[in-house]
This record gives structure tokens, C-alpha cells and sequence, in this order.
């Protein structure tokens, strides 16, 4: 069995003449006819009865169609997919940001991409920097975003953007007012931490040698660090792109030194082929971070 004489038995289907047949597929009707018995003889059982020049399908030959339409249903998605290659800016676009990235930077990105590509469907996800280095390996993604890096297989990452944390702190704090703020300045001040483990939050304690703050909560987000400062609840180091991305009420953030480098890096899979719609989102990226 081969597609030339599915193909036939599905004109003949769908026309109920061999000759109709014929002429959709721009052959001759006894050629419609030895294709359609040499599949006969092959599945062994007749699709059609031979009535004074007229054909009626036989059971086995309903049956036998139903399977082939769904697989030219799979045949019309895969040409419709063949199109939206073709036709620049149709298409889907995965991205996966890690949560500081995904509520600041990547909103502004996308907006700017489908000013230019407004038939490209955006999916966008969000997790930890080390699911998303998986994603981006495994082609989940086709680009990721993440605020650290590790030694993952088939990925490579290169700086998209670096900024020195800032200190938040809830309105009307005594170190609200203060032009920066330093380790000391910390002493006694509950303090709102990123996980333990990670790069960011590694960098962050090594910065308070002789540690006077009071280590109270600790959450993954900075967006939810913020909120919580904004309740009092404490105060904590960010990325500045969170706090001047949210605008929080009750949060004031306060420069600190020594420089601790909040670093976004895109990640891309040593598999992925050149892509158009992924190199201009890469560059919205980049405009959206010098825009804040």
C-alpha cells in the first residue's frame, strides 16, 4: 500500500466516480481503476461494486475511509504548518524567564515584538533558573531568561544585563531617607532573604562578613520580598528592576555598597537552529532593559 493509491481510493470517495476521480487527480479513468484493484488485491477484501458504471463503496471501504481521513486531517495541519513557516511572522514563540525577569523586563519585550509580529503566538513561562536551563536544553523553550547559570549540557548563556541590588525598605524606616546604606546599617533589621543554595543569595551574604541582621523570612520572589516590606514585615536586598518595574506603595528602595551585581543572562539551546522571531525578541529584551 502506498500513498498514490490511498490517494486514489480517497478521490474516489469522495467523488463516488471513477472517472470524477479521474479527473480531480488530472489522470485517466483506467488508470484510477488498475490503482484501485492492485489495493484491492493487496488489503484483500473489495472497497467498491461495479454497477452499470457506477461504483458504491462497500463496508470495508467506509471503514478503510475513516482511517484515511484522519490521516489527511494530520496531512492538512503538517501543509498549514508548511505555510506559517513560509509567511514571515506566523508562528509560535516560547519563552521562559525566571520571576524577577518575567514581571519586569520580558511585558515591555513583548509588546514591542508583536508591534512588529502581531501574528506570532507568545507563550510564556515562568520557573527557577535551573528548570528553565533544562527547558532551553530540551527545546521546551526556544529562549530563556534566567538571573543565574550552572553547567547544564547543551545550553549557552551569555549576559543580557547587570545592575547592583538595591535595599528596600518600608516607608517612613529610619533608613528610608538615607542616600545608601551598607552591611551595618542592616544590624538588628529583620531581614528578608532569597533561598538558600542560590547564587544571588550566596552574594548577598557574603557581603555582611560580621552579620547583624536578623534573618525572619525568606521566599524566592522578590515581588512577594517587596510586598512583605511594604507590610513591615522586614527589609531585603533586590534586583532593581522589580522595584522600579512594580512601583509598590509603601516601598522605598535605597542604594547600597558595596555593589552586589544582579546578573540577567540569556540562555539558548547549542541546538538551535537560526531563528528570526527568537533574535528580535532577544533585542526587545535588550531595549526593555535599558529602558528601565
Amino acid at each position: 500500500m502506498n500513498f498514490k493509491q490511498i490517494e486514489t481510493f480517497r478521490a474516489v470517495m469522495l467523488t463516488g466516480s471513477m472517472t470524477a476521480a479521474a479527473q480531480k487527480l488530472h489522470t485517466s479513468q483506467p488508470n484510477v481503476s488498475r490503482v484501485i484493484g492492485k489495493l484491492e488485491s493487496e488489503i484483500g477484501f473489495a472497497l467498491f461494486d461495479r454497477l452499470a458504471g457506477r461504483v458504491l463503496a462497500t463496508k470495508g471501504a467506509e471503514a478503510m475511509f475513516r482511517e484515511v481521513e484522519r490521516a489527511f486531517v494530520g496531512l492538512d495541519s503538517l501543509a498549514d504548518s508548511a505555510t506559517a513557516i513560509r509567511d514571515a511572522g506566523v508562528g509560535t514563540l516560547r519563552v521562559a524567564a525566571a520571576a524577577s525577569i518575567s514581571i519586569s523586563v520580558v511585558p515591555m519585550a513583548v509588546r514591542q515584538f508583536s508591534e512588529r509580529y502581531p501574528a506570532v503566538r507568545i507563550v510564556v513561562d515562568t520557573s527557577e533558573s535551573a528548570v528553565i536551563a533544562n527547558w532551553t536544553a530540551t527545546r521546551h523553550c526556544d529562549i530563556g531568561f534566567v538571573s543565574n547559570v550552572s553547567d547544564k549540557p547543551g545550553v549557552v548563556a551569555s549576559v543580557l544585563h547587570k545592575e547592583d541590588a538595591v535595599c528596600v525598605v518600608p516607608e517612613g524606616h529610619r533608613l528610608a531617607r538615607k542616600r545608601r546604606v551598607g552591611p551595618r546599617d542592616l544590624d538588628g533589621e529583620r531581614f528578608i532573604s532569597l533561598p538558600s543554595g542560590g547564587f544571588s543569595r550566596r552574594a548577598i551574604d557574603d557581603a555582611f562578613a560580621d552579620d547583624g541582621r536578623i534573618l525572619a523570612l525568606e521566599t524566592p520572589f522578590a515581588a512577594t520580598i517587596c510586598r512583605m516590606v511594604g507590610e513591615g514585615l522586614g527589609v531585603s536586598l533586590v534586583n532593581p528592576i522589580v522595584t522600579r518595574t512594580l512601583k509598590l506603595p509603601g516601598v522605598v528602595t535605597v542604594p547600597f555598597k558595596p555593589g552586589i551585581p544582579f546578573t540577567s543572562y540569556l540562555l539558548r539551546s547549542q541546538l538551535a537552529a537560526r531563528d528570526t522571531h527568537a533574535n528580535f525578541f532577544v533585542s526587545c529584551m535588550r531595549d526593555a532593559f535599558a529602558a528601565l
